[in-house]
């Protein structure tokens, strides 16, 4: 299990180690008071970022399947009295109990989404997601590009963009941004891309 710098366990290999979050959030240009999801939260350390930088007068859910990561930002919420956080342990693509319909200005995921293909839930993750986000809303997704590299999940888990918005129009969404040179530097490139879908 491990233990990134924020204090919080980790289910897997946190992304604070090798991703820097600022450049992340940069990317969507936040006016700090929207609804924000972070969906599948793992250590927090997104979610804990917006509440402290970016999101000051909005929103943040921290959404993740694994009941630990929830318990600690309940414990940081408590110890830094945040009211504005909202904890919600859930398998998205089961439901996100408690998130009413239309009701999210941006979801963001970052190296969360290659697990719905893992778990052949594409379509019910992205019809969740469809579900509660609003009509001008955002659905981010930030993840390692369809590479055979050492690092990160087997390629076999990997989406390209182009599969992404395959999966996404057929659900109604268009993809509305895309930027492929984002994340780490590893010998190929840059490791990761990023993409938003909205409502059409």
């Amino acid at each position: 299990m491990m233990m990134p710098e924020n204090g919080h366990r980790a289910h897997g290999f946190s992304s604070a180690y090798f991703l820097d979050s600022d450049e992340i959030l940069a990317e969507l240009d936040l006016s700090g008071d929207e609804v924000f999801m972070d969906a599948g939260c793992g250590d927090g350390h997104i979610a804990i970022k917006v509440l402290e930088d970016y999101n000051h007068r909005g929103t943040v859910y921290a959404v993740d399947v694994y009941d630990a990561s929830i318990e600690d930002m309940e414990t940081y919420k408590q110890e830094n009295n945040v009211d504005n956080l909202i904890n919600v342990e859930a398998d998205i693509t089961e439901g996100i109990p408690g998130v009413e319909d239309d009701s999210i200005d941006v979801v963001l995921m970052v190296n969360v989404f290659h697990g719905f293909k893992a778990s052949r839930k594409l379509d019910e993750a992205v019809l969740e997601l469809k579900r509660i986000i609003k009509q001008d809303g955002k659905i981010a997704i930030m993840d390692y590009k369809a590479w055979d590299v050492p690092n990160g999940p087997p390629t076999k888990m990997r989406s390209s963009p182009s599969d992404l918005e395959e999966l996404f129009n057929n659900h109604g969404l268009k993809m509305t941004y895309l930027n492929e040179e984002i994340g780490e530097d590893i010998p190929e490139g840059k490791s990761h891309y990023f993409i938003v879908f909205q409502k059409e």
